[in-house]
Order: C-alpha cells, then sequence, then structure tokens
C-alpha cells in the first residue's frame, strides 16, 4: 500500500507562487506514474500535470501549461508541483495520485491507484 500526503496549499494573491509537495510512505514510488490533480466542489477532478516515473515525460493541462512544473525527488519520495503567476482560476482542492502503470502519464483519473487527500489552495485576485 502507498500513502500520499500533499502539503504546501494555502492562502496566496493573482500573481503568486506556491510549491506542492506530496509525499509517499508505505513503499517507494520510484517506480510509480505520478499526477497532480485538482477539485472544486460539485466538480470532477482535474489533471493539471503528471510525471512518468523516469521524469522523461511529463504532461500539462492547457489550462497551467507555462505556469506549472511537476518533478520528483527520488531519495525523498516527494512530488513537486510548482505553480507560479497563479490565477484565482487556480482555486480548487489538489491531490497527488500514483499509478502503477508504466509509460506517458495519463490525465485520467482511473489511471491512478492511489490518492491523497488533498491541500487547499485559494487565490484571492
Amino acid at each position: 500500500q502507498v500513502q500520499l500526503v500533499e502539503s504546501g496549499g494555502g492562502l496566496v494573491q493573482a500573481g503568486g507562487s506556491l510549491r506542492l509537495s506530496c509525499a509517499a510512505s508505505g513503499r517507494t514510488v520510484r517506480s510509480y506514474t505520478m499526477g497532480w490533480f485538482r477539485q472544486l466542489p460539485g466538480k470532477e477532478r482535474e489533471c493539471v500535470a503528471g510525471i512518468s516515473w523516469s521524469g522523461s515525460s511529463t504532461y500539462y493541462s492547457d489550462s497551467v501549461k507555462g505556469r506549472f512544473t511537476i518533478s520528483r525527488d527520488y531519495a525523498k519520495n516527494i512530488v513537486y508541483l510548482q505553480m507560479i503567476s497563479l490565477r484565482p482560476e487556480d482555486t480548487a482542492v489538489y491531490h497527488c495520485a500514483a499509478s502503477t502503470t508504466l509509460g506517458t502519464p495519463s490525465p485520467q483519473t482511473d489511471y491512478y491507484d492511489y490518492w491523497g487527500q488533498g491541500t487547499q489552495v485559494t487565490v484571492s485576485s
């Protein structure tokens, strides 16, 4: 079993930056595909970024491309989401997810096997 715990969320003004962290425990996620999703109440989860197990392949949604960067620290078993130029529409609960499927990261929720509880990001205008 893999446990994922997100941190780093908070309140920030538009144009500001935040770095989210996803710490994995239970087993290493070195060989897992990782993703970051966000969700608003009553809405479906939207994948904003994904990274392959090797780090050689990444995915970004059009809404965050050029502003968000996903990365991973194999030694610490942590995946990061660096967010810059934040906008009010980025406000959501952000979840990280892990998939045992190798290959190009997918934006589909059913591709992922493990999920964290989420961290709230609020961007004020």
